[in-house]
């Protein structure tokens, strides 16, 4: 039975243009003396404020590969870690994300940990501590972390009931940074930038989520993110009406509910 790791090329998973970030605290700090220090991350926020955005600027920061794991329930440990598979007619281990991560020095980005199956979470705790290292028994190995290996987590906790909670063993293995939605000036020049829409056009954009959020725990589990505000401004900036707009990208985006739909559709007709 033949054993070989697949490792990335130089060239792969590298952002090479800066993904377009606006700061809007210290995380940028943080992140840079957790990463020297070999420390890992948890973000923690909203849906659609800026996380994965976020993690991509770090990466090309720091230049280092990124390998971003979007988790879910059925995520396996042979999903992150690697498995055997058979490729003409031989035996062949083919390295999970988690895995390559570690052997190229990369950041491992696993968004909404709290999806996955906690048996399978547990793989990161020996990375995630003093250890750095990645035990794969299915082949006898033990990959030790180099120092540019970073492994980041997200998740939302608004989100989260009391099954999908992130466990203290896990958590509290990390530097956290929070996350929420930017005040409303930044978030209007995010808006402008992200889609080519004009001021005055993305503080009205950035009004009507204010008054979508007003409504999260009365109808709504969550408000217009950031997000689908750039979602909205680019139909806009097509040449779709703002009404219909704001109706395809932000309210059916965020509830199926008859009555939560009209209302949230009128709010955006008394703005447009």
């Amino acid at each position: 039975m033949e054993s070989t790791a697949q490792v990335l090329k130089p060239e792969e998973n590298y952002i090479r243009d800066e993904p377009y970030y606006e700061p809007v605290g210290d995380e940028i700090a943080i992140f840079e003396a957790a990463y020297a220090n070999g420390l890992p991350v948890l973000l923690k926020g909203p849906t659609g404020c800026g996380k994965t955005r976020f993690m991509e600027h770090m990466a090309w920061r720091l230049r280092r590969p990124l390998i971003t794991v979007s988790c879910h329930d059925d995520l396996t440990t042979s999903d992150l870690v690697g498995r055997f598979l058979v490729k003409g007619g031989e035996t062949t281990w083919v390295d999970g994300p988690l895995a390559r991560a570690v052997r190229s020095g990369g950041i491992c980005y696993l968004d909404e940990v709290v999806e996955a199956r906690k048996d399978t979470t547990v793989v990161i705790h020996p990375l995630a501590d003093d250890r750095r290292i990645l035990p794969m028994e299915k082949v006898g190995e033990l990959l030790e972390a180099p120092d540019d290996f970073c492994l980041a987590i997200s998740y939302n906790p608004g989100y989260q009931s009391v099954l999908k909670d992130l466990k203290q063993s896990t958590r509290q293995r990390f530097v956290a940074l929070e996350f929420d939605y930017p005040d409303a000036a930044l978030e209007q020049r995010i808006v402008e930038r992200e889609s080519g829409v004009d001021a005055d056009t993305a503080r009205q954009l950035v009004k009507f989520a204010h008054m979508t959020r007003n409504l999260k725990g009365q109808g709504l589990d969550e408000g217009a993110s950031t997000r689908l505000l750039v979602h909205t401004a680019k139909l806009m900036a097509s040449g779709v009406s703002p009404v219909v707009a704001c109706r395809a990208a932000i309210a059916q985006a965020l509830t199926d509910e008859a009555d939560m739909l009209a209302a949230v559709n009128e709010l955006s007709a008394s703005l447009f």
